[in-house]
């Protein structure tokens, strides 16, 4: 009898292990992929003219991260770090530092950790990705003596990322987040309940971290990055996400201190604003952008 328990025990914390990887793991797009899905919503000719060199930035731990810099004919000292979203790459920064460099930003894009040429890891959905942004905010002050103006900018995860990165209170005038969400817990029980299956599935999850990567879902939680940080953010959220809900963006605009601003664009899924609207979503950053560096200067 106590075999059969054992075994048992051991069974279920083998699915919670397989249900975390499964989780943290996921197919990763490669470039030719991405850059595909770009070039076929609007004109990425710009990539190639202002790419202006590719570097490495060790993030938390000493993990490397292939990093970018897309430079702006204007020369001010604006910087923007750009996150993409997870199974991406840097490619899919590029729909938003096309207006970035319009608006006389260079533009620091970045492979998130086991994503794009990184060496292959595990996602914790803004825990570790967050330090990562905060080395990599660190790395552009020291890098580029020009700089006068950061900011950081990032997409589903790369919002999350984006959030998290608050926490460690990095030196940057602004932050904007799109499409991001509070928690990730929140986004798997909807998913669940969607595809119909039980609710405990995520729970076991939850153990499989903890277990396998020594992480729970409560280090997931963009949103508690919001209660100290008075660094102005802007949130914006396609009306139309079923993938990660707009009430996400409100949850974490009603946390934050400090300015902040939150635009829902009509007729916007996931992760697609700066296509489906693209001079609303320039108008946007520009008014946004403006209006805080008025308020720094």
């Amino acid at each position: 009898m106590l075999y059969a328990l054992i075994a048992i025990a051991a069974l279920f914390l083998g699915i919670c292990v397989f249900l975390a990887s499964f989780l943290t793991n996921g197919r990763r797009q490669t470039f030719e992929e991405s850059m595909e899905w770009q070039k076929e919503r609007y004109d990425t000719s710009f990539y190639t003219s202002s790419l202006s060199g590719d570097y490495l930035v060790e993030g938390d731990g000493g993990y490397r991260l292939n990093v970018q810099l897309l430079r702006t004919w204007k020369n001010d000292g604006r910087y923007v770090i750009i996150t993409h979203g997870i199974t991406d790459n840097r490619f899919g920064a590029l729909k938003y530092a096309r207006f970035y460099l319009d608006l006389g930003f260079n533009c620091v894009i970045y492979d998130l950790r086991g994503h794009g040429a990184n060496e292959k890891t595990y996602t914790t959905y803004g825990d570790k990705e967050g330090r990562d942004l905060a080395k990599i905010v660190e790395d552009t002050r020291k890098r580029y003596p020009d700089l006068k103006t950061l900011g950081i900018h990032g997409e589903s995860l790369g919002a999350a990322t984006t959030i998290m990165c608050l926490k460690y209170r990095p030196e940057v005038d602004f932050a904007v987040a799109d499409c991001g969400y509070s928690d990730i817990e929140n986004v798997l029980r909807k998913g669940v309940r969607y595809m119909k299956l039980p609710g405990f599935l995520v729970d076991m999850q939850n153990i499989g971290l903890m277990i396998r990567y020594r992480c729970s879902f409560k280090d997931m939680r963009p949103i508690d990055a919001l209660t100290d940080s008075t660094v102005p953010v802007m949130f914006i959220h396609g009306e139309d996400d079923e993938l990660i809900t707009p009430s996400n963006s409100q949850d974490m605009f009603d946390a934050a201190k400090g300015y902040k601003e939150i635009h829902f664009i009509k007729g916007a899924a996931h992760a697609v604003s700066a296509v489906v609207a693209p001079e609303e979503y320039l108008q946007l950053l520009e008014s946004f952008t403006e209006r805080v560096l008025t308020e720094k200067d």
